[in-house]
């Protein structure tokens, strides 16, 4: 992933995958033009990609703590 787009959010970066798939499906653009839409279009998947791992590890910590909690009160 490139540094910069790292720095992306998760909405900046799904609302650009979302421009570049209507682009690809739209046609009429270049091989070179359709590569590197795609090219851009993957980029941005792994961005959402890892801000979604990272949502899903956020919770499934929090699930963990609250069902130790829970597993604590219980002894």
């Amino acid at each position: 992933m490139a540094e910069t787009d790292t720095a992306l959010g998760y909405e900046q970066a799904r609302d650009e995958l979302i421009e570049v798939v209507r682009k690809l499906e739209a046609g009429g653009t270049s091989l070179e033009d359709s590569l590197a839409l795609w090219e851009r279009g993957e980029e941005l998947a792994k961005v959402c990609r890892h801000w979604l791992e990272g949502a899903r590890a956020r919770l499934d910590s929090a699930l963990a703590a609250r069902d130790g909690e829970a597993e604590s009160g219980r002894e």
